[in-house]
């Protein structure tokens, strides 16, 4: 990785020679000769990746640089040198941000290892504090009917290539949890999982965001900033929502995905990054196109793979395992004990088809072990929490299952209905006008039980 390094020391031969070092092993350096004028360097235009500095200086020490540093809110990955080390000095070093304290003469292999791992370093601490923010990972793909079956195969064969994926579904899905699927199974798996959700990133933010931005670009610009793309380089970057990411930044998008290149907000260096974008939306993006909301050239960059994230209703097979699972993170987090759901519980369960999705189920089961009082949660439980709730109409369609299969479903509930209703076959074979022979086989066929 090709650094841009400030090195600061008051002897001219150990400074060029030290330079020298680094520029044969492809970093950029910049020279300052005491504290005071690398300080000046840093609260100008500089950009720089890394701080090398001599303690003992006149003017300003390496020590009063960084103390300096930290006053002025200025975060730079920072390696001190010393021909005079002593254990205070290493110490105050160190309180003070720098990750690693040299003794001079400094080798070279010392040197670039101490190097290689403070900006390491720097970019795991940036890349947690994102993690901690966006709320830590997310379980795994769970459910084994016929439609999840298919998307995992799918994702298992997507994960170990380097093809850019486009995730599609309606809210609530699970798509999040493709993505990281999709990262977990790929030989980026080490590196950085970086997620960003364009819907609420605010429009004048969002720049930054993807690109990071230089210390004073703009108002509130205190210290440099990297963004998602660059800490998520060698690993993947997922962009939730992506239908919602203004035009303007699609083509700065864009530019990225083909070059592999970016500049951070109010910088001038061209930083290279090495990204797997994975993106996910619930819109109709082909209709956004053929309206000029989204950019055609961007929509078919990110759309090598498409995977669609089928909602709960087609795969209702799905609810108990997930609602026991649910059940037990819900339980262990509100410190509640309960054994689990009745198997009648679980029917009630099935019985609902989700608009809010797996989300909605999440969210139905921890306030089922909040509130229920037993230790377990029965179909009363189920039916009283859902009452009131916003359903759609049933969908006649099922996935996996044959229109002859779903036709002779549909034909004995009305069978069953009727008998029920009228109080006897014969009845319900004159409500529904069948000739009774007729309707006394079908019966039979079907499996529906006599008056």
């Amino acid at each position: 990785m090709k650094l841009s390094i400030l090195l600061v020391d008051d002897d001219e031969h150990v400074r060029r020679s030290v330079e020298r070092l680094l520029r044969r092993s492809g970093h950029g350096v910049r020279t300052a000769s005491n504290g005071a004028e690398a300080l000046e360097s840093l609260k100008g235009d500089g950009e720089f990746d890394l701080l090398l500095t001599d303690v003992s200086m006149p003017r300003m020490s390496g020590i009063e640089l960084l103390r300096a540093l930290k006053e002025e809110g200025l975060s730079l990955p920072t390696l001190v040198m010393s021909g005079e080390a002593t254990v205070a000095k290493a110490v105050e070093a160190v309180r003070l941000g720098a990750a690693d304290f040299l003794e001079k003469p400094v080798s070279k292999e010392r040197l670039l290892v101490s190097l290689e791992r403070c900006v390491e370093r720097a970019r795991l601490k940036a890349e947690n504090a994102f993690l901690r923010a966006d709320g830590g990972g997310a379980s795994e793909l769970l459910g084994s009917s016929p439609a999840l079956r298919e998307l995992k195969s799918l994702v298992a064969r997507v994960a170990p290539t380097e093809g850019r994926v486009l995730i599609t579904g309606e809210n609530g899905t699970g798509k999040e949890l493709v993505a990281n699927a999709i990262h977990a199974g790929s030989a980026r798996r080490d590196g950085p999982f970086i997620k960003l959700n364009c819907s609420a990133v605010p429009r004048e933010l969002i720049e930054s965001e993807l690109f990071g931005h230089e210390r004073g670009a703009f108002t509130g610009a205190v210290k440099k900033r990297l963004g998602r793309f660059e800490l998520a380089d060698g690993g993947t970057l997922f962009l939730d929502e992506i239908g919602d990411m203004p035009l303007e930044m699609q083509t700065k998008v864009l530019r990225v995905l083909q070059e592999g290149q970016l500049e951070r907000v109010g910088g001038s260096r061209t930083l290279d990054v090495d990204v797997r974008v994975v993106a996910a939306t619930n819109r109709d993006l082909p209709a956004m196109v053929d309206a000029g909301d989204f950019r055609e050239d961007l929509f078919y960059r990110l759309e090598v793979v498409h995977l669609q994230v089928p909602p709960l209703r087609a795969r209702l097979d799905d609810v108990p395992e997930l609602a026991r699972v649910f059940l037990e993170e819900a339980a262990r987090r509100n410190r509640r004990s309960i054994r689990g759901f009745t198997a009648k519980g679980l029917e009630a369960l099935q019985g609902y088809d989700y608009p809010g999705n797996v989300r909605e189920l999440r969210n139905l089961v921890e306030r089922l072990v909040i509130l229920v009082e037993g230790e377990e949660i029965g179909a009363e439980d189920v039916q009283g929490a859902l009452s009131g709730r916003r359903s759609r109409p049933e969908r006649l369609y099922r996935p996996g299952v044959s229109l002859n299969e779903r036709l002779e479903q549909l034909e004995k509930q009305i069978l069953e209905e009727a008998i029920q209703s009228e109080g006897s076959k014969a009845a319900a074979s004159r409500a529904l006008d069948v000739e009774r022979s007729f309707f006394y086989k079908k019966c039979k066929r079907l499996g529906v039980d006599g008056d």
